[in-house]
């Protein structure tokens, strides 16, 4: 492809996933080292946070995110899998619980200068999806509601249903149904789809774009493990080219031949693009970031013009 990506795509990383919060020093330096180490990159002109729970780490932030010139958004998802709330609950208490969370993630998604949040449902149980369902609705209609307000999004994070996440959005086409409900009523939600769990989710690039075309938000790039019994199977997002895994530069190459074939390719209202790969155990987060630069590179050099 003779133009470069950045005329498509806003190119981003998720930086808990770049760099896992388990690689942070306690006094906060270790995320304020890996967050200077994307803003200073100019392949990067989108970045994703998520939960900052310092007061003074999240007033230093926002101020470096000011400086950057980078799109910010914000992953609520790490507020619901790190305490287990789920917004499609059964049970009305632990369901406003989650959804507590979710509009406090909105407020500090606005204050460190992001225009939504993603999250993602909660468990896919089979004899209850229905209800669950009503309830991921009463959920979402809330969240889009407080965020219209103050002139922000929502986006719906597109999981797997049986291998690792099991979220109840899930398959491609019981998450168009979710979101054509929503948007019925809110045109600021969207879903946000991600190449590393078509795999998770037994579905292909073609089928998954084409179903949700209208409703795709925000994009995801990575590779996920689905053979049973090696290393990272699930939802893991290691590294393009790890051992046994699904996708890598041909992979990435269908999915960008998808995405133009269905007009995702949008100069004046380009969508953000960000990877979402993380080191595995004893690997190097630096290596593995320039590891996936690499692939999106020579996956883009070889898309016919």
């Amino acid at each position: 492809m003779k133009e470069n990506i950045e005329a498509y795509f806003q190119v981003g990383t998720i930086l808990w996933m770049s760099y896992p919060p388990a690689m942070y020093s306690k006094s906060g330096e270790g995320y304020e080292e890996s967050l200077l180490k994307v803003l200073r990159d100019d392949f990067f002109s989108c970045i994703e946070l998520t939960q900052i729970t310092d007061d003074t780490l999240r007033e230093k932030v926002k101020r470096l995110l000011a400086q950057s010139h980078m799109k910010i958004c914000y992953g609520a998802q790490p507020r619901l899998l790190s305490t287990g709330l789920n917004p499609n609950a059964l049970e009305e208490e632990e369901r406003l619980k989650a959804e507590k969370t979710l509009l406090e993630g909105i407020d500090e998604a606005s204050y460190l200068g992001a225009k939504g949040i993603a999250f993602l449902a909660g468990k896919w149980q089979e004899e209850t999806k229905e209800d669950a369902y009503a309830q991921l609705l009463k959920t979402t209609f809330r969240l889009c509601d407080y965020a219209k307000s103050r002139g922000m999004y929502v986006n719906l994070e597109v999981f797997d249903y049986d291998c690792d996440k099991a979220a109840l959005i899930g398959p491609a086409p019981f998450a168009a149904r979710f979101a054509a409900d929503v948007r019925s009523k809110y045109p600021n939600f969207g879903l946000l789809v991600d190449l590393s769990h078509f795999p998770t989710t037994y579905e292909n690039s073609r089928f998954v774009i084409q179903t949700l075309r209208p409703y795709i938000t925000h994009l995801h790039i990575g590779n996920a493990v689905m053979k049973e019994g090696c290393d990272a199977y699930g939802d893991k997002h290691p590294r393009f080219g790890y051992p046994e895994s699904a996708n890598d530069t041909s992979q990435l190459l269908d999915f960008f031949r998808v995405l133009r074939e269905e007009g995702f390719f949008r100069k004046e209202e380009p969508l953000v693009l960000s990877m979402e790969v993380s080191p595995r155990p004893e690997e190097d987060a630096d290596i593995v970031l320039a590891n996936t630069k690499r692939v999106i590179k020579r996956a883009w050099a070889l898309l016919e013009d």
